[in-house]
């Protein structure tokens, strides 16, 4: 027994892992830019770069609330958990066993012997220390253990993409709304115009100084600007509602909360200095790529652990106790007791369940490298396209501001013109009209051009790397 305890190190020392090692993918990127570049969107709390006390807070709240990321921490737990059982599998195991057995045997059965057996009772106590272990010859549980951490790796990178996910949901609903604050601010105003306009005429044709189609005309344009004071007000209480989910508010303070205005949108302050190209460290710095690489690293591990199933097993236990007849003597002189055993298996015939193993790690491979592949792609994508938007958007704000200054010196002009007789009544509220539509539409514009900003700072990896640990 002695000899066969010493060669457990030789097993353990010429043991091999069975199975590829991992080697990360090579993925065809063109140069990219220095990580100097782009340091203020690198910042842990990435969403300062505006400058927004409220959207501050708002932040921070969804934090420490949103259910979404609450989820994907109670994941990492039970990653974590998993990787604790797989290291677990790779230690010998080891019990305390107590045991007290009282029998009576069958004069009819096999253990009876007439005229040698003199009683038919008997009583037996055992207390041991036991321990087993499986040597992990072909790497199996090392496979196994390999994948659960990169499995940890991944379900850790999930929970950051989770939060920067979340992160710029907030930022933008905030946008949403201080927009929708901007767009019905103005058509309220104009509603406010039509509604004295309506006025005034409704008492020229009630005196027959105008005709009853200008003051139906009136009235349509009236309820037309009234309906999209309606439909923005919707879209208003949405948009609270879904920062109220976004801030895991409980459904009483759900319907109680609502945004605290600070800055009008046009005020709102955008970064100057937006990035030319993408880092070169884009690659590292993205969540989403850490895990898909993860699940890349779990799956390739996963092959060496379904090929080590097709080799032996060679597993050793032992105990060491006492045992005695009598209770009060379990621990006296000539009690003690201890057994060792060794043994092999190695499957023969499995109905192919073995091979299908294999068949199906392999495959998983080779989805999961898919899966990176894609995942690569979409980052470079979406940052290209983040960046584009960035610089766009500002030349679209800038056309939108150009185009409503000229709408607001067309409409001051056909007032005059139509208090002078010059024009009718029709062309000054296509002039208000289009005025109405080009206000709308800057708006929408500087929220783009917000939304642009929120894009790159998600797309660039944001600061993800050290929030919420």
């Amino acid at each position: 027994m002695h000899k066969l305890l010493y060669t457990i190190p030789v097993f353990l020392l010429v043991g091999c892992t069975v199975g590829p090692d991992y080697v990360p993918p090579k993925v065809d990127i063109p140069k990219l830019s220095d990580k100097e570049e782009i340091e203020q969107f690198t910042k842990d709390k990435w969403w300062s770069v505006f400058g927004i006390e409220t959207l501050n807070k708002l932040e921070e709240q969804a934090l420490k609330n949103n259910a979404d990321l609450k989820q994907a921490i109670a994941n990492i737990d039970m990653a974590k958990a998993a990787a604790g059982i797989a290291q677990s599998d790779m230690l010998p195991q080891i019990a305390i066993n107590g045991e007290g057995t009282k029998s009576y045997i069958s004069k009819n059965g096999k253990s009876f012997v007439p005229g040698m057996t003199t009683k038919r009772n008997s009583t037996d106590y055992l207390g041991a220390l036991g321990a087993s272990y499986e040597i992990d010859f072909f790497g199996k549980y090392r496979r196994s253990n390999e994948a659960a951490r990169a499995e940890l790796l991944a379900t850790r990178a999930a929970k950051d993409a989770i939060l920067l996910s979340i992160t710029a949901q907030v930022a933008k609903n905030y946008f949403l709304i201080r927009a929708l604050d901007a767009k019905l601010s103005i058509a309220n105003r104009t509603l406010l115009t039509r509604k004295q306009t309506y006025k005034i005429y409704k008492s020229r044709f009630e005196s027959g100084y105008c005709t009853e189609l200008d003051l139906l005309r009136i009235q349509s344009e009236m309820d037309s600007v009234k309906t999209t004071v309606i439909s923005l007000e919707e879209s208003l209480a949405k948009a609270e509602t879904s920062m109220s989910v976004l801030l895991g508010c409980t459904p009483r303070i759900m319907m109680e909360r609502k945004t605290t205005p600070d800055h009008a949108i046009e005020k709102l302050r955008i970064p100057n200095k937006i990035p030319k190209g993408i880092p070169s460290d884009i690659l590292s710095r993205r969540p989403d790529l850490l895990n898909a690489e993860g699940m890349l690293i779990a799956a390739n591990a996963k092959i060496g652990e379904a090929k080590a199933a097709f080799f032996p097993s060679i597993s050793l236990t032992g105990a060491f106790g006492f045992e005695s007849l009598k209770l009060g003597k379990l621990f006296t002189s000539g009690s003690d007791m201890w057994t060792f055993n060794s043994g092999i298996s190695m499957p023969v015939f499995t109905g192919g369940r073995l091979s299908s193993m294999s068949a199906s790690a392999r495959a998983n491979y080779r989805a999961a490298l898919a899966y990176y592949e894609k995942t690569v792609q979409t980052a470079f994508k979406e940052t290209l396209d983040a960046l584009v938007k960035n610089h766009k958007s500002r030349d679209i704000v800038i056309s939108r501001t150009r185009q409503v200054n000229a709408l607001k010196r067309s409409y001051d002009i056909a007032k005059k013109q139509k208090d002078a007789g010059l024009i009718g009544l029709i062309d000054l509220l296509d002039v208000e009209r289009n005025l109405l539509s080009g206000e709308m539409e800057l708006v929408t514009a500087l929220q783009d051009q917000l939304d642009a900003v929120v894009d790159l700072c998600k797309a660039l990896g944001g600061g993800w790397k050290t929030l919420y640990k």
